[in-house]
């Protein structure tokens, strides 16, 4: 059996487990950041543990750049700095600015290294290895789906960084403790930022135009869909005066 042949059954066969996992998120919600409790194993500070889920991702993704054995176009360079814009920053920058001392199980970590893994071997494999020699030549850069996707992952990206940094801006060391975010999207819903990543993989489904790039969409909103509708519960719970506009993830629908 080919490597080709066991990437596409690691493909389609994590793509059925999406759909598990989204159904059972929606019942148990995972414990980590807000939501942690006891009884999922030792766990450790939330700084070391972004860092250890998230540098795979930046780091497998240049070595399958490296390795590669297809001409190296410019659309290929492009498209390792548009993951590492995302991926480098959220593991060597985005760990070391978080507020909170919250700490995380080392059994959802485990979960969370290992989907990284697995999702940058699906999308690094494809664009490096196992793409047709003529998908990303340079004429690639000019074709209306990456011109599109480019535009869709950019605004995704921003609007994940700004509301990042206006929950970021709420921390206060005299006044620990979750508190009401306002501005950006957060007047829509109570999870812009989790719309945000969704937004911004969608956009690189498009640039990239393949099943990899689809994975990486339904993996992202069937972790994200149910956390945000369990962050959403939670503020409601939590704060009296939660806006009741707002939806979880989508304005005006959910």
């Amino acid at each position: 059996m080919t490597e080709y042949s066991v990437y596409k059954i690691i493909l389609f066969g994590f793509l059925g487990v999406a759909v598990v996992t989204a159904v059972s998120l929606f019942f148990i919600t995972a414990p980590y950041g807000r939501h942690t409790k006891k009884g999922w194993g030792p766990v450790i500070p939330n700084k070391v543990a972004w860092l250890i889920m998230e540098v795979p991702a930046s780091l497998l993704f240049l070595i399958y750049f490296i390795i590669s054995d297809k001409d190296i176009t410019v659309t290929l360079v492009v498209l390792q700095i548009i993951w590492q814009a995302h991926y480098f920053h959220r593991a060597f920058i985005f760990p070391f600015m978080l507020r909170s001392n919250e700490k995380d199980a080392l059994s959802i970590i485990f979960l969370g290294l290992v989907f990284n893994s697995v999702n940058t071997y699906i999308q690094g494999r494809w664009i490096y290895t196992f793409s047709p020699d003529s998908a990303y030549a340079a004429s690639w850069l000019a074709d209306p789906r990456f011109i599109v996707g480019i535009l869709v992952f950019a605004v995704g990206f921003f609007i994940n960084k700004q509301s990042d940094a206006i929950t970021r801006r709420l921390w206060d060391p005299q006044n620990p403790g979750y508190k009401i975010p306002h501005g950006g999207l957060y007047r829509f819903v109570s999870c812009p930022n989790y719309l945000g990543e969704i937004i911004t993989w969608i956009g690189w489904a498009v640039l990239t135009w393949s099943w990899a790039g689809l994975f990486f969409v339904v993996w992202t909103a069937a972790n994200l869909i149910p956390r945000a509708v369990s962050n959403h519960r939670w503020y409601r719970e939590k704060f009296p005066d939660y806006p009741k506009e707002r939806k979880a993830i989508i304005p005006g629908v959910l």
